[in-house]
C-alpha cells in the first residue's frame, strides 16, 4: 500500500480528471488525500475524502474581451502565481501530516511541485489539458521569459526543474490522435487518455423533450458565462432555423425569446446528455472536448482564451470538427458550421469516433494508476 497526495487548484476542470485516478488507487488498496482549497475541493471529491486545506486568493473575474497573451498574463499574474504562494504552507502541512510516497501535482498548482521537490519527494505532473505539452508560449518569448522569472521567484533562491513538467513523469489526459505529432517534453509523458467517470448530478432534465431529430448541445463551460451572452444568442438564432433539437446551456439566464426547438437550461447533466446528442458547439475547453469525443460526437469549436485555441486546433487537425471565431461568429456562420459537422459525408463524425476509440484504448484512470504505482 502506498500514499498519494493530489495537489490541485480550485478549478473544476483540473480536479475532475483526477477523480477517477484517485478512485482507482483507493480501489487497489492505496491511501489518497487532497491538498487545495477546502470548500471548493471538498465539493468535488466527496465528503469521505481526506482534504488538507490550503489558502487561495480570490479569483478576480477577467474582462469578457480579455484574450490572447493579455489573458494568459492576467491568469498567472493575478491568480496562479498568488495561488502558488498561498498554497505552500498548506502543502507543507499536508505532506508532514499525510507522509505521502508520491505527490501528484496539477500543472497550475505549482506549490505542490515546489514543496515536494524541496523535500525530496517524487512528484508527478497532472496535465489536465494538452496545451502545456506543446509549449503554448513558443510564439510569445517575452511572456515565456516573464513567466519563467516569476515562477523562479517562488523558489526562495533554490534551483530545480520546471514545476509544470515533472522529470519523474507526466500524466497527460489525451492521446496522439488528438494531440497530433508534436514533440513531447521527455520520454516519461504518459498519454493515458481522458479519465471519465460518472459524476453525481442533481440537475433535472426533460428527457422526453428529445426526439428523433438531430440534437445539438451548446455549452461554453463553467467559467465563460460573462463572455458568452452574444455568442449564445447567435447560436440560439442559428439552431432555431434548423431542423434540429437544440439544448443551450445559459448559466446567467441571458437568453429570453428562442424558437420552439431550442431548450434553454441554466445547467445540464452533461455526461448523461452527450450520448444522446449529434453535435456539440463549445469553447474548446479540454474537458468538454474530450468528453464529447469520447462519445464519438463531432464539434463546432469557438475558442475564447487560455488553452482553448490550441485545443480547438487539435480538434480541427484531427478532422473531428469545425472552428469558428468566437468574437465574430454570426448565426449564419454557426448554422453553416453545425450543418457541416452533422453531414456525415464530411467525415467529422468518423474522425470523432476514431479519437474516441483511441481514448478508450489508452486506458484512462486504470492506466494512470498503473504508472503511479510504478513510481
Amino acid at each position: 500500500m502506498s500514499r498519494f497526495l493530489f495537489v490541485v487548484p480550485p478549478l473544476v476542470g483540473h480536479v475532475n480528471p483526477t477523480l477517477g485516478v484517485a478512485a482507482e488507487l483507493v480501489e487497489r488498496g492505496h491511501e489518497v488525500a487532497w491538498a487545495g482549497h477546502h470548500e471548493a475541493i471538498g465539493k468535488l471529491v466527496g465528503p469521505d475524502a481526506r482534504v488538507f486545506g490550503c489558502a487561495s486568493p480570490e479569483l478576480v473575474p477577467r474582462a469578457a474581451d480579455l484574450t490572447g497573451p493579455a489573458a494568459f498574463r492576467f491568469l498567472w499574474q493575478d491568480f496562479l502565481l498568488p495561488l502558488g504562494e498561498a498554497m505552500r504552507p498548506g502543502v507543507r502541512t499536508a505532506i508532514k501530516a499525510f507522509q505521502p510516497d508520491v505527490v501528484v501535482c496539477d500543472q497550475q498548482a505549482v506549490a505542490g511541485a515546489l514543496v515536494a521537490d524541496e523535500l525530496g519527494l517524487p512528484w508527478i505532473t497532472s496535465a489536465t489539458t494538452s496545451a502545456e505539452l506543446v509549449d503554448p508560449l513558443s510564439g510569445m518569448p517575452k511572456v515565456k521569459a516573464w513567466l519563467t522569472e516569476r515562477i523562479d521567484s517562488l523558489r526562495d533562491g533554490r534551483t530545480g526543474p520546471d514545476p509544470r513538467m515533472s522529470p519523474h513523469g507526466i500524466l497527460a489526459f489525451t492521446t496522439r490522435e488528438l494531440l497530433g505529432p508534436v514533440d513531447l517534453p521527455h520520454d516519461d509523458v504518459w498519454l493515458v487518455g481522458p479519465s471519465i467517470v460518472a459524476r453525481p448530478s442533481t440537475t433535472d432534465f426533460p428527457w422526453e423533450w428529445l426526439t428523433h431529430r438531430p440534437t445539438v448541445l451548446v455549452s461554453l463551460g463553467t467559467a465563460n458565462a460573462d463572455a458568452g451572452h452574444r455568442f449564445l444568442a447567435q447560436a440560439a438564432q442559428a439552431l432555431g432555423r434548423m431542423d434540429v433539437r437544440a439544448v443551450v446551456v445559459d448559466p446567467d439566464g441571458s437568453l429570453s425569446e428562442v424558437a420552439d426547438n431550442v431548450l434553454v437550461r441554466r445547467h445540464v447533466p452533461q455526461l448523461d446528455l452527450l450520448p444522446r446528442v449529434d453535435a456539440v458547439v463549445c469553447h474548446a475547453g479540454h474537458n468538454t472536448v474530450c468528453e464529447t469525443l469520447w462519445h464519438g460526437v463531432p464539434l463546432v469549436v469557438a475558442p475564447i482564451r487560455d488553452d482553448q485555441p490550441i485545443v480547438a486546433g487539435q480538434v480541427v487537425d484531427a478532422g473531428a470538427g469545425v472552428r469558428v471565431r468566437f468574437s465574430r461568429a454570426t448565426s449564419a456562420h454557426l448554422e453553416d458550421a453545425v450543418t457541416a459537422v452533422l453531414d456525415d459525408a464530411n467525415g467529422h463524425r468518423k474522425a470523432a469516433g476514431a479519437v474516441g476509440d483511441s481514448f478508450r484504448a489508452a486506458g484512462g484512470a486504470p492506466r494512470a494508476a498503473d504508472h503511479l504505482e510504478k513510481v
